[in-house]
């Protein structure tokens, strides 16, 4: 059998489909951000970031970086085992104990990823649970969808957002069987937020269980930076709330917080907690000086808010195609893979701006499109340049413009007028 030729089959079937993926090399500076290094065929250059998931830049806070080399500097690099094998450094104990309490949870419990946090602690959830029904939003993560996948259970999807299809579904299940609601507050591509008191009160009215994944959220929302949970006092209505230390809080790792029963099951069935090496230390203390200063301030955050709805409000004036968003991401709509790929390489190339493709799987075909995600660090100037930036790209590919937008092709050198509050929040 030449089994090099179905993987290269494999390949070739992405690049026919025009969702081949190419990583860009980037090496980013602190004190810069969001400006990194781009290297490329032996070139380097500046270019400015606009897709990167360190929401509120945390990954380059002079605290944050302070802890992660103080404990690197006095307990190593690694964690040097498994939780169970000599991996419980006391940096990782602090981090869960923060975890429990930014949640207002009885426990927390770190993963070396938010992925693995998901796929974990779902798949172990609903094999605990006798004959358990997950109900499963249909545009869940893949990571949720693993879980559930790998848990054998039984499971039903219910339409994005749709409480009465998910209470149709709970209404057809035996009342005494075990269910499992496993939702997102904010999904990462299309920027909108779950209804979650009404999910939780059918959850409350069926006898469901349930579990949120709150990872582009946590750090973002709320006044100690919990969440939408946090941000609309729901947390103790929800059992399980999963969430990223590798997002809006700069370091990296998964978690899930709850009550000490369920944390303590997890922690004590969950293969992909158990047989995977601890966080470094280094990691675990600069995740927890993260989420403290998050807990106490909240300029990072009313200034995220200001410029990623400046950043909307820009590119709508600009006739720029704005998926709709209820937060802090801003989709482009491109619609096609192979020109959202060219609109990312001509943005790149010739802008020295850095938006990657999103195409299929990661959404439907058909809503191929450019994801960008604004921080506190993307002033209006930069703003402004994206504007026009974008602009050039759409006329050079033929793009489409929003629909009844003023746009005409009058030509790339037409210049945007950015106009945005000077301050306020």
């Amino acid at each position: 059998m030449d089994y090099r030729s179905i993987f290269q089959d494999a390949v070739d079937q992405l690049h026919a489909e025009k969702r081949y993926r190419v990583f860009a090399n980037l090496e980013r500076i602190v004190g810069k951000f969001p400006r990194a290094i781009h290297r490329s065929g032996g070139a380097a250059r500046e270019v400015t970031v606009w897709c990167s998931n360190d929401y509120l830049g945390m990954g380059q806070n002079e605290t944050v970086i302070s802890a992660l080399c103080d404990a690197a500097c006095k307990m190593g690099s690694g964690a040097g085992g498994t939780r169970n094998i000599s991996g419980t450094n006391h940096p990782l104990v602090e981090l869960e104990h923060e975890l429990a309490d930014l949640h207002g949870k009885e426990a927390a419990l770190v993963f070396t990823s938010g992925f693995i946090s998901n796929e974990a602690s779902i798949s172990t959830i609903a094999r605990l649970l006798p004959n358990c029904l997950i109900l499963s939003d249909e545009l869940n993560h893949s990571s949720m969808i693993e879980g559930v996948k790998r848990s054998g259970s039984e499971k039903k999807i219910f339409r994005h957002n749709d409480l009465e299809h998910l209470e149709e579904l709970l209404r057809a299940a035996d009342p005494q069987r075990a269910k499992l609601i496993v939702f997102e507050s904010v999904y990462s591509m299309d920027g909108d937020i779950a209804p979650i008191e009404a999910i939780a009160d059918l959850a409350d009215k069926y006898g469901a269980m349930t579990y949120i994944d709150e990872v582009h959220a946590v750090g973002m929302y709320g006044p100690r930076g919990g969440g939408i949970t946090d941000r609309d006092g729901l947390a103790d209505r929800i059992d399980i709330i999963e969430g990223t230390l590798a997002k809006a809080f700069g370091a990296l790792g998964g978690y899930i917080t709850g009550s000490r029963t369920v944390i303590d099951a997890v922690r004590s069935y969950a293969p992909g907690f158990i047989f995977t090496t601890a966080l470094p230390p280094a990691i675990a203390a600069a995740a927890t000086t993260s989420i403290r200063h998050l807990k106490e301030s909240q300029e990072e955050r009313s200034l995220h808010q200001r410029q990623a709805q400046a950043t909307k409000k820009a590119l709508t004036e600009a006739g720029m195609p704005v998926m709709q968003s209820e937060t802090h991401i801003v989709p482009l709509h491109v619609g096609d893979p192979e020109l959202c790929k060219k609109a990312s390489d001509r943005l790149l190339d010739v802008h020295g701006i850095y938006i990657q493709p999103i195409n299929y799987p990661t959404v439907p075909r058909g809503t191929e499109r450019l994801r960008i995600t604004p921080s506190p660090f993307h002033d209006d100037q930069l703003i402004g340049e994206l504007c026009n930036a974008l602009k050039e790209v759409w006329y050079a590919l033929g793009i489409p413009f929003a629909a009844g937008s003023n746009e005409d092709p009058i030509g790339s050198d037409r210049i945007v007028k950015l106009t945005v509050p000077k301050s306020g929040g």
